[in-house]
């Protein structure tokens, strides 16, 4: 006997989350094992920096923690999941093996050090409002427990009340932290608070999806080790960052033309400037 569910209920939510989540992995892993490409499954088990308190916020951990245990298994792949106060790291530690801290709590010290203390791989995110120096002394945080595992993830800088730009110089000025540098393509190019809520009132955050290309190759070009992207194979559906989210049918085809691009720069060399004078007859390289 088979019962139908009201597509209202938290079960029913829960469920269809869990059937989408093993969907979206299941894809996105054709398309990089056959690139070539290593890959980290990310999803949220709570958007705690929602911008609505009426917005779509997720399961909570412990469901949340279970659904990714069962992908991190079932396709045998690395996971990665943010969190927001310190009592969560222990626990999220035996699931993920990278955790991320949010922008907004990237100088957050009991929360970067509770990170650290697992062990695990921890990707700060730099916060929308800080000067890159700032991500040495977040990473420097973690380094303190003893974890030398960190890495720093550029994510766009506030330009205005409800825009961001992502100045490719971050990337470069970032390796002062001496660590892995991730680019986030995705939430970088999120306006905040950018549009109407809908009849409710209050606001919620834009984006600018069709940029996404252009901000992944200069980040690729630059030479940042690692790329963070949001897909979505039904993105005006997704209940959170929608308008921010690259559609599925076309990763494929850029993810192509990144690792293109990738094989062609010599963005994580330095380049050797010589300012003595030109001499003729002086050979050039």
């Amino acid at each position: 006997m088979t019962t139908e569910m009201n597509p209202e209920s938290e079960l029913y939510s829960k469920l269809k989350s869990e059937e989408h989540i093993f969907k979206m992995c299941r894809h996105i892993k054709s398309v990089t094992d056959d690139l070539g490409i290593e890959y980290v499954f990310k999803s949220s088990f709570d958007k705690a920096n929602r911008t609505n308190v009426k917005s779509f916020r997720g399961p909570g951990m412990e469901e949340g923690l279970k659904v990714l245990d069962k992908v991190k298994h079932a396709f045998d792949v690395p996971i990665v999941t943010d969190i927001h106060e310190p009592w969560q790291a222990e626990p999220v530690a035996k699931v993920a093996d990278i955790m991320q801290i949010p922008a907004f709590l990237c100088r957050q010290t009991d929360l970067l050090v509770a990170a650290g203390k697992t062990g695990a791989i921890i990707n700060i995110k730099k916060g929308q409002f800080c000067a890159s120096s700032v991500m040495r002394n977040s990473a420097e945080k973690i380094r303190s427990t003893g974890n030398p595992n960190v890495m720093v993830c550029e994510r766009g800088t506030m330009f205005g009340y409800s825009d961001l730009v992502v100045d490719p110089r971050n990337m470069e000025l970032m390796r002062d932290a001496n660590c892995p540098i991730v680019a986030d393509v995705t939430h970088s190019l999120q306006q905040p608070a950018g549009r109407s809520a809908g009849s409710d009132g209050g606001v919620a955050s834009g984006g600018l999806r069709e940029l996404i290309p252009c901000v992944s190759r200069t980040c690729v070009a630059v030479g940042v080790d690692g790329i963070f992207m949001e897909v979505h194979d039904d993105p005006n559906s997704s209940p959170v960052d929608g308008p921010t989210q690259w559609p599925l049918r076309h990763l494929r085809p850029l993810l192509k033309e990144l690792i293109d691009i990738g094989n062609a720069t010599k963005g994580k060399e330095r380049f050797e400037i010589d300012v003595s004078p030109f001499r003729e007859g002086e050979e050039t390289p």
